[in-house]
């Protein structure tokens, strides 16, 4: 299922565009992503999260703070609500306000990976062992050996950001899909800890400037002219790789290729099948 973020428009309206240019293009479901996140200007999200109700979508992923004060506008519109955070306790207080499922986030996770940086390979059984409702796999996934290694842990499925941005389809410049293409496990940063609104996102000159400020004791609005969505929007639409920051998971060292969005979901499946057999083939599974 495609999520699209709400965070990229600036008004309910573009939403409700983007959302029915999306119907358009295909008839499976598809959910909208809300980040309650520190802001310079405060956001409206209830009247972002009325539009997607408006326009038929039923499930809804949030980030960022607890959702509790959206649940009953949420609920009462007939969604599913998919929590995406990066650490048990805050996904059990999700699970006691009534979210249908938790997205939860590894530390190699792009965006915002929290302030404990805990492994998939710990945080996903922990928090299977620790929750009732289902469990998704997000961050530190790009291939089938994370979809089949999630599975394993007890999530019930993944959410991968990272791969699906380095695809044909995606709306990047050409040249900032080669330069991820190219890039290693260890090209990128952590910023906005000062802020402990930790964020992953590709190594450049941006992010170290973003980093030098930091140590420096900067506030949020000392570094909007670095980190804003602004930038961002130039970097991905210009190709100047130098011009803003761009998140992306530590798993763009596993990525060498720009396949369509089919190619990257058959492969998944395809390969996973292949893994299975292999087990098999050594006494793991009868």
């Amino acid at each position: 299922m495609g999520v699209i973020t709400s965070g990229s428009f600036r008004t309910p309206q573009e939403l409700r565009q983007e959302i029915r240019k999306a119907k358009k293009l295909t008839n499976k479901p598809l959910g909208v992503n809300f980040a309650f996140l520190p802001a310079a200007e405060p956001r409206d999200h209830e009247a972002f999260i009325n539009v997607a109700l408006e326009e038929g979508v039923k499930v809804m992923e949030t980030a960022g703070s607890s959702p509790e004060k959206y649940m009953k506008l949420l609920k009462d519109g007939g969604a599913k609500v998919i929590h995406k955070t990066p650490a048990v306790r805050f996904a059990k207080t999700a699970e006691r306000i009534g979210v249908d499922a938790i997205a939860i986030l590894g530390q190699g996770a792009t965006g915002h990976p929290g302030m404990d940086l805990v492994s998939s390979m710990v945080l996903i059984p922990a928090a299977v062992d620790a929750l009732k409702i289902p469990v998704i796999a997000a961050g530190e996934i790009a291939d089938a050996r994370g979809f089949v290694a999630a599975l394993a842990l007890g999530a019930q499925g993944v959410l991968m950001g990272t791969r699906f941005m380095i695809t044909q389809e995606a709306p990047m410049h050409p040249k900032l899909k080669q330069w991820l293409v190219e890039a290693k496990e260890t090209d990128t940063v952590l910023i906005q800890k000062s802020l402990r609104n930790t964020a992953r996102v590709i190594a450049n000159e941006t992010t170290y400037r973003v980093l030098g400020l930091e140590s420096q004791f900067a506030k949020l609005e000392d570094l909007l002219p670095y980190i804003s969505g602004l930038k961002g929007k130039e970097l991905q639409e210009t190709g100047n790789v130098n011009v803003g920051t761009l998140a992306c998971g530590q798993v763009v060292g596993l990525i060498h290729n720009i396949p369509t969005v089919k190619e990257v979901i058959d492969s998944i499946i395809t390969e996973a099948k292949a893994i299975g057999q292999q087990l098999r083939s050594i006494g793991v599974f009868s």
